[in-house]
């Protein structure tokens, strides 16, 4: 749906259930058009398609033909798609996921045909006006020691198949990387870094820039950011006069604590859970990281614990942007708004935008409601900004 008349709006449907297509489009059947139902009046309605790597595969098939039902039923129910989320790539429910959503990355051909089939996938669905997006992780996960040249030249060879599709389609394709906390690359600075090597890389190769500058960007996740202790309005603005692009922007939530606050301490247990992963940063100089929050909790018993320094303290799970948890827990709204604002200042920056509030099913019970309120709220939440 539009928001503010020129940006497109979706919620991802990473959070429903579902790994192969027939499994995919029943969600968009139901639990999407319920959504739609409640929010979008009568207009055009964008879904933020998950595609796992084994329903991309089933959509464009050997003949064609789920795909051609696919846009038949976009037609009929007045819907619209822009971008497909492919960050994790195979199971994202009921399972561990923790760390394995960062495999196979982007040193692995696995990860390159998976990006393709999605290129090939939006390429044929999204409207001309609106152009397609497709977000990614960031490489890579730090520990696992990835080959950064092999990261470049899957990427440039994926950014060929973008500028070919976007020719013959005549639509604007770009792929958004997404920095996280302990990815490849996870904040401001190391994002202009990485992206200043990979033009290093091209040069050394005399291969084109100009072709990552349309077609490879950012998805610039609010969450991701706010971890980071990232000030919202200068990381955008870097990254502009960096000259990347801002293929996405994910409106999300994180949570805030104190970590010398005992209260604060045993709220935050409660979101501890085994599927996926909670990293938690301390403001301090410099920036303490914890990979999930049960290695946060142990470093209590640690020698010259950072927990002994007053800081502030975020932890990456996902919360909705439409309430602030109970004290004494706080959240990293203020980010969101932030980058609402900084749209609102420069609305050339991005014109997709989408709500990314994946942890429904493993938040505590007490900030439980129905699916479909939980999401319609969050609609309300941006359009209210």
């Amino acid at each position: 749906m539009l928001f503010r008349d020129q940006h497109h709006l979706a919620y991802c449907t990473n959070i429903h259930p579902a790994e192969t297509w027939a499994e995919t489009f029943e969600v968009l059947k139901t639990d999407v058009l319920a959504v739609r139902d409640r929010v979008a009046n009568g207009a055009p309605f964008a879904i933020g398609l998950r595609l796992s790597a084994l329903a991309a595969s089933e959509l464009i098939g050997t003949d064609g033909k789920n795909l051609r039902l696919f846009k038949a039923f976009l037609i009929e129910e007045n819907c619209y798609i822009f971008t497909i989320n492919g960050f994790p790539y195979g199971s994202f429910h009921g399972t561990r996921v923790k760390e394995k959503v960062y495999q196979p990355d982007w040193s692995t051909e696995e990860r390159l045909t998976y990006t393709n089939n999605l290129f090939i996938i939006i390429s044929e669905l999204c409207p001309e006006d609106s152009g397609g997006s497709v977000s990614t992780l960031p490489g890579s996960f730090k520990e696992f020691g990835a080959d950064e040249n092999l990261i470049f030249a899957n990427l440039y060879a994926c950014a060929r198949l973008i500028e070919t599709l976007s020719l013959e389609s005549g639509k604007d394709l770009h792929l958004g990387l997404e920095p996280e906390p302990l990815g490849h690359f996870e904040n401001t600075e190391e994002t202009i870094a990485f992206f200043q090597r990979f033009f290093t890389w091209c040069g050394d190769r005399d291969l084109s820039t100009d072709r990552l500058t349309k077609h490879i960007g950012i998805n610039y996740d609010t969450c991701h950011f706010a971890l980071e202790f990232d000030d919202c309005h200068t990381s955008l603005q870097a990254l502009a006069d960096a000259g990347l692009r801002i293929s996405k922007i994910h409106l999300s939530n994180a949570l805030s604590f104190d970590p010398q606050n005992p209260e604060a301490l045993e709220a935050i247990r409660q979101f501890v859970e085994p599927t996926y992963l909670h990293q938690v940063i301390l403001n301090t100089t410099p920036l303490t990281r914890f990979k999930d929050l049960p290695d946060f909790f142990s470093s209590f018993t640690t020698p010259n614990s950072p927990l002994t320094t007053p800081c502030k303290a975020r932890c990456h799970f996902h919360v909705p942007l439409y309430s602030e948890p109970l004290a004494p827990l706080g959240s990293t709204l203020d980010h969101a708004e932030a980058a609402l604002s900084y749209l609102k200042e420069h609305p050339e920056t991005c014109p997709h935008l989408e709500i990314e509030t994946y942890t429904w099913g493993v938040l505590p019970q007490q900030l439980q409601k129905p699916l479909t309120d939980q999401i319609a709220a969050e609609y309300q939440w941006v359009i209210s900004r």
